[in-house]
């Protein structure tokens, strides 16, 4: 039976799954490092997956999402300024000693194939992601094809202007979508009352006025966001992933009800919007069904 290995690298550890051709996973592991010493990102891909291939045996196919953004050609990382230093360039197979490519993708990219192949977009040939998180990221598939662009830079959804006037995020762009719901200036949103889109969250929960007031805005955002992108890319389904989706409904019923009067329904029929189903491991998964699809 054929292994493939996905691998899916963060901030400060790797994830790795092995499943079947047919997406049956047969294992997972975690291999954590020191962001702080040089390329030991690298060596800890290097034992997660010979750990992995150890106990469940050679891989016939290996795929690796990370951040930044992905070279055209596919086999390494083009740019990924102030993180995980020497990752730019890094050409897998050739630091893995693999005799067959190792395709690489972004890693919001990849988590959205993982949801399509097996979590809460199966079977979509038209789909978008948002993971709420520190910032806000996202992938689009369109009629079946992953989005890239150019330069890798396609589906960069946090980073979409709501407001001109607004201070500019990492992009140099005002007001986008990511500052308005984003955890980095939870801080600065609130002004200084709550220092985690958690802590806020329990507040709102609380009935803390202050907090359900920012709360609002963020959701208003959020929802505004997501009608301009339906509205653009014309998904049969959108995902909500990132630690901020975990709050549930008191994400989901709000933000819902923000979004029905200002999406555009033609026929009537509202996209469905959804929690991602895969957890912490969709990366992974999607990086191990790019690695299928590219052979």
């Amino acid at each position: 039976m054929s292994r493939v290995i996905g691998i899916d690298l963060g901030g400060t550890s790797a994830k790795g799954i092995v499943v079947t051709g047919e997406g049956v996973t047969v294992g997972t592991d975690v291999e954590a490092f020191d962001d702080l010493q040089p390329l030991q990102f690298a060596e800890a891909v290097r034992r997660l997956i010979a750990r992995l291939e150890s106990i469940h045996g050679s891989a016939d196919a290996l795929g690796l999402s990370a951040p930044g953004l992905a070279a055209s050609d596919g086999r390494s990382i083009a740019f990924m300024p102030g993180r995980l230093a020497g990752i730019e360039g890094l050409v897998w197979e050739e630091h893995l000693g693999r005799q067959s490519p190792v395709p690489v993708l972004n890693d919001a990219q990849a988590a959205l194939l993982g949801e399509i192949w097996q979590g809460a977009a199966q079977g979509s040939r038209n789909a978008i992601l948002l993971t709420l998180g520190t910032g806000v990221g996202g992938a689009a598939v369109v009629d079946g094809h992953l989005l890239r662009g150019a330069i890798g830079r396609a589906g960069h959804l946090g980073h979409i202007c709501l407001d001109m006037t607004a201070p500019v995020d990492v992009t140099n762009l005002p007001g986008s979508l990511e500052h308005f719901v984003g955890n980095a200036n939870i801080r600065e949103r609130t002004g200084g009352q709550f220092e985690t889109t958690h802590a806020l969250v329990q507040a709102v929960v609380a009935g803390d006025p202050t907090a359900v007031g920012v709360w609002h805005q963020s959701i208003r955002a959020l929802a505004c966001g997501i009608a301009s992108l339906i509205n653009v890319l014309d998904p049969e389904v959108v995902i909500i992933g990132g630690g901020i989706a975990r709050a549930g409904e008191v994400l989901f019923t709000p933000l819902r009800s923000e979004l029905a009067p200002i999406e555009w329904c033609p026929g009537g029929r509202p996209v469905p919007l959804v929690p991602a189903r895969l957890g912490e491991f969709a990366g992974a998964l999607g990086a191990a069904y790019h690695a299928l699809r590219s052979r």
